[in-house]
């Protein structure tokens, strides 16, 4: 039987009280809300906290979608089923339906938060790849204050992220862009898997002709410092089918994916080409 090792329960009953026990029972403890991710790792033993804080009594508090002139703030006790069904995010950015569409299922989605998925920072998450598109910033918060960090510098790793012992993330920030649109694709094994290969994509449009873009690839170990040649290639060009099939090419030459029980590193690189095609015509087809 897989068991956790033991440890010791609190419950942080705010965002003041959470940091304060972080501050107080050091790097030996995590943060718990969802806890799809960190629990089957605890009965695994691959991670033993001392402690586990719950934080769920903070869903008043960081549960919120407000839409602002300048963007969307979310906070980050926001449950995937609650980006699902959000009528505002789907009509101002449709990426997060569709992803959250093809996350687990719906026992893992009315638990699970977006706070708990970009933390975990698993390499094949699909809300890290959806925010790091959207050039989306995360807000922590510390003994020291509240700083802001780009999605694209929260992750310094597999697992590991850019927030100290004592912060605690509360909110993702995302910027409004006028005539553009955005898209994700994804193939799993089955149904709520993780992703063999995800991408996404944003472009905004001239008229017909791309005058900016962001993808993103999951699970295939994607190095994004080299997308800049995509970019490149992509704007000024209308987003043709063979103009996204190049691109999408592009896209899994700055990927190292490796074979797995899911498949093969050649399997998973034609992932990344053909979903990233997919993404681009999706995301151009939805500019109004």
């Amino acid at each position: 039987m897989q068991v956790p090792g033991p440890f010791e329960y609190e419950r942080a009953t705010s965002v003041v009280d959470a940091i304060g026990l972080l501050e107080r029972l050091g790097s030996e403890a995590r943060l718990v809300a969802g806890g799809h991710s960190l629990l089957p790792m605890m009965k695994l033993r691959l991670a033993n906290p001392e402690y586990l804080i719950d934080i769920n009594p903070l869903h008043d508090e960081l549960g919120h979608i407000t839409v602002e002139p300048s963007g969307v703030r979310i906070g980050a006790m926001v449950r995937h089923r609650e980006l699902l069904e959000s009528a505002e995010l789907a009509a101002l950015w449709p990426i997060f339906r569709d992803a959250e569409r093809v996350i687990a299922d719906p026992v893992v989605r009315n638990r699970g938060t977006i706070g708990g998925s970009l933390c975990q920072a698993d390499p094949a998450e699909d809300l890290s790849t959806v925010c790091e598109v959207l050039d989306a910033t995360c807000v922590l918060q510390g003994p020291r204050g509240e700083r802001s960090i780009a999605m694209s510098e929260f992750h310094l790793g597999p697992y590991e992220t850019a927030a100290a012992d004592n912060e605690i993330l509360t909110e993702i920030r995302i910027p409004f862009r006028d005539h553009g649109s955005n898209a994700y694709a994804k193939v799993e094994r089955r149904v709520g898997d993780w992703a063999i290969a995800a991408a996404g994509a944003a472009v905004w449009l001239d008229g017909p002709v791309v005058v900016e873009a962001r993808i993103g690839l999951t699970a295939v170990n994607a190095d994004p410092s080299g997308f800049g040649e995509v970019y490149e290639f992509l704007i000024g060009k209308p987003c043709t089918d063979e103009v996204a099939l190049y691109a999408g090419d592009l896209a899994s030459r700055h990927c190292e994916p490796v074979t797995d029980q899911r498949g093969t590193a050649e399997y998973k690189r034609h992932l990344a080409k053909e979903l990233t095609r997919r993404a681009l015509r999706t995301a151009a087809g939805r500019v109004h």
